[in-house]
């Protein structure tokens, strides 16, 4: 590959093949089958092969594509007319959009703050739309979904310019916590009890380690389906949290959560919450970033290494690993995003604390803790910052609206960031030359390029540096640029479902873009399609770095493993895209 820098143990699988997940592989294999005649084919396989041959896929070529359902995120949805990069920039959001899913109040058994408080600092720091996740529990399921909503909904009249989600905190049967939420509407408050009290592992006493456990967690992910289907609610995701935190989010669980239904379940966290932790005793809390400190324990995955229990340069090791888990999904030829967040609990430097009387019995018994008063002191012990400060989650979006938010996190327009590293980020892959509507073909981040097979292909990354001071009070400097590439092969069904590292994925360049500024563009010579990949990118501030996990051949100059007590996340910064997608035609 050519780069033109320029300026313009859990111990068990038990191999679930979840519905509709499967349903659309066969879907794509009977209709691509050019031995069974069009008279004999449904209604909706007859659709798909007018899909296919339009794409000019059909017969053995459907190995090309077969299970890459949702890598154009349409392929997710049967009927739904896979997008193809027919002119130049289709496919490209209106709007990047910059939020965060993760968020606690007064709600969870561990927060203090209203919602108004989050929602106003979260304005305040830039941020157009944030969801409220207050911990699933027994209380919470019994009144806490009910009480929070008021207070969302005040905060959306007072707040008009940002869009504030309900969802909450799922403990995932036999696996870590998650992020859902649900599209604002009639029935919001009813969904998230319902879904709350019948699949959260605390209120079912399902936290364990077992089959069973792991069932009623894909069992939750389609029955939150079930319900868009059925329009209770508009629209509905889940976000695994803090994934490798504590080792119990196993390879094989990840896979059956998405593959339960690609629509619901679209990806984890890339770089946890409380980045404030790994701040050093004197002016933090001297813990580790993210509180990321744990070691295996009994439930723990026996595959995962020591050192995936740490943060590297602030971001998960599922993520930060080059050609390790995140980049084992994407070659697989299925949506899996990555996003970045607050976690608020308690924030570094703030002043307030409960109210006197706050006990576990009376937030038992109330659903909530009374509101924070002044606490006369700075809280330097606090591990997180306040949503917007630190940590973004930035989706391409058609419209300033909450449907079209959850549509780009869905279609994989995501790119995320630490500290304002840089202002801005437009991705393409795109075709220079090809046949018929593949001419000059381009696609953006999460999209799919539908590339005659033999035509040139180009990632073109325009980035427009920072040029006004983070919320720590300093200008950060992108120093350099990396574009990470895959091959996808795509599984067969007896394929290890616990793998979590995928060889064929590599740094393939490195870009010095030390003293840019303004707006500038960085083009890669991807060379010919001729088998379908991935390209991802990754920047930092050059600070800290070290040959990735699976050595320097793969990861020359990757981020660093962060030491517990001295992970200071303001000298350490990262941004991560979403990957693309080219998969070579006729």
């Amino acid at each position: 590959m050519h780069e033109h820098p320029h300026d313009h143990s859990h111990g068990h699988d038990h191999g679930h093949d979840h519905g509709h997940a499967h349903e659309v592989d066969d879907l794509n294999a009977v209709a691509a089958d050019t031995s069974v005649p069009d008279s004999d084919l449904s209604p909706a396989e007859l659709s798909r092969r007018g899909l296919l041959r339009a794409a000019g896929i059909t017969g053995a070529a459907v190995a090309g594509i077969a299970g890459m359902r949702g890598v154009t995120p349409a392929m997710a949805e049967p009927g739904a007319t896979p997008a193809r990069g027919g002119r130049p920039g289709s496919g490209a959001p209106r709007h990047w959009l910059a939020g965060d899913h993760h968020i606690h109040t007064q709600y969870s058994s561990d927060g203090q703050y209203r919602v108004i408080d989050q929602a106003q600092h979260a304005a305040a720091y830039g941020l157009d739309w944030l969801v409220i996740t207050d911990h699933g529990g027994a209380t919470h399921a019994r009144i806490g979904v009910d009480l929070v909503n008021p207070d969302i909904r005040a905060a959306r009249e007072e707040l008009p310019d940002t869009l504030i989600f309900q969802g909450l905190e799922w403990n995932i049967p036999a696996a870590e916590h998650g992020t859902v939420f649900v599209a604002p509407g009639p029935h919001e408050v009813e969904v998230l009890k319902q879904f709350e009290n019948a699949y959260d592992g605390s209120v079912k006493g399902a936290s364990g380690n077992s089959p069973a456990n792991e069932a009623l967690a894909v069992a939750g992910v389609q029955w939150l389906g079930q319900q868009v289907d059925r329009k209770r609610v508009a629209d509905a995701l889940f976000l695994a949290n803090h994934p490798a935190r504590n080792g119990i989010d196993s390879p094989h669980e990840i896979r059956a959560w998405r593959d339960a239904d690609p629509r619901i379940a679209i990806g984890f966290e890339g770089a946890p919450g409380h980045q404030a932790a790994g701040l050093p005793k004197g002016y933090g809390p001297g813990s580790a970033r993210g509180y990321y400190g744990n070691a295996p324990g009994p439930a723990s995955f026996a595959g995962y290494p020591p050192e995936s229990y740490r943060t590297w340069g602030g971001f998960d090791w599922m993520t930060s690993t080059v050609g390790g888990l995140w980049d084992s999904l994407l070659a697989e030829g299925k949506p899996w995003s990555i996003t970045a967040n607050s976690d608020s609990h308690v924030n570094w430097t703030d002043t307030p604390r409960r109210p006197d009387g706050s006990s576990s019995e009376q937030f038992n018994r109330d659903g909530r803790y009374g509101d924070p008063v002044y606490a006369g002191r700075i809280n330097l012990d606090a591990g997180d910052f306040w949503p917007g400060f630190y940590s973004r989650t930035h989706v391409g979006a058609s419209s300033r609206d909450y449907r079209a938010v959850m549509r780009g996190m869905r279609d994989g327009r995501i790119w995320v960031d630490h500290g304002g590293l840089v202002k801005s980020i437009d991705v393409t892959v795109r075709s220079t030359g090809g046949r018929g509507r593949d001419r000059n073909a381009s696609e953006t981040l999460g999209g799919t390029l539908m590339a005659s097979r033999g035509s040139r292909l180009e990632l073109v990354v325009r980035i427009t540096a920072q040029d006004v001071p983070n919320w720590s009070q300093f200008v950060p400097s992108l120093n350099r640029v990396d574009v990470v590439r895959g091959k996808v092969e795509l599984p067969s069904r007896s394929a290890d479902r616990d793998r979590f590292t995928a060889p064929d994925s590599k740094v393939v360049a490195q870009t010095d873009t030390s003293g840019r500024t303004g707006t500038y563009t960085l083009t890669y010579d991807l060379g010919r399609a001729e088998e379908p990949f991935y390209v991802r990118l990754r920047g930092t501030d050059g600070n800290r770095s070290q040959p990735g996990y699976l050595g320097a051949a793969v990861d020359p100059a990757g981020p660093q493993i962060d030491v517990v007590g001295d992970a200071d996340p303001w000298v350490d910064l990262w941004f991560y895209t979403n990957p693309i997608w080219v998969v070579p035609t006729r």
